[in-house]
């Protein structure tokens, strides 16, 4: 287990503070330290929304990421420019389905997949986060597969369970998506983060 500095981007509906609170409760379930901030605009559908989420096996000082990032995950064009706040030996996760700008920056690795189409693949559009959010899990290995959906399927409950087989298939295409890119599923080495 490694730690990391996440922001998540996007606008609103598109499920950013979720994907934050599953990663969030992920590794609170396996035992690590963990911050969730969520930032978001007045509208509540199609407003700014992003979220930051630091995982990590020490106490944590600070729940903000900025200029400290080691990924960051693009949901939408305006939030490429969350890209500045990596470091370096950092990844960027951009859904090419929205996004069609492509990471200037050489110091950090980017990964691209097409979210949303494979969003409804799985069967549903609404689970475009999740094929981002599996994508992420086996990019970074910063949580586990199991743990992540298991905090999904807290998260729905009964009334929502019907949900779970749309939203699995859609984790597993977006980390297959990953693991069909070459050095996706390991960082090389870990990135530069202050402490």
């Amino acid at each position: 287990m490694h730690n990391e500095r996440i922001i998540i981007a996007g606008f609103g509906g598109q499920g950013i503070l979720t994907m934050g609170q599953l990663l969030a409760q992920a590794a609170l379930d396996e035992g690590r330290q963990v911050t969730w901030l969520p930032s978001y605009g007045p509208a509540m559908r199609g407003g700014t929304a992003n979220c930051n989420v630091i995982v990590d096996d020490a106490p944590i000082a600070s729940p903000v990421v900025h200029g400290d990032a080691t990924s960051v995950l693009i949901m939408n064009v305006p939030s490429m420019k969350f890209v500045a706040d990596l470091v370096p030996g950092g990844f960027a996760l951009i859904n090419t389905s929205m996004v069609n700008t492509r990471v200037e920056r050489t110091d950090v690795r980017a990964f691209y997949v097409p979210a949303t189409e494979l969003a409804v693949a799985a069967g549903d559009l609404k689970t475009t986060n999740l094929v981002m959010l599996g994508a992420f899990t086996e990019m970074t290995h910063c949580v586990g597969s199991a743990s992540v959906l298991h905090a999904l399927e807290a998260k729905l409950g009964g009334a929502k369970a019907h949900l779970m087989d749309a939203n699995r298939r859609a984790f597993a295409l977006g980390a297959e998506a990953i693991a069909a890119q070459e050095g996706a599923a390991h960082r090389p080495t870990e990135p530069s983060v202050p402490r």
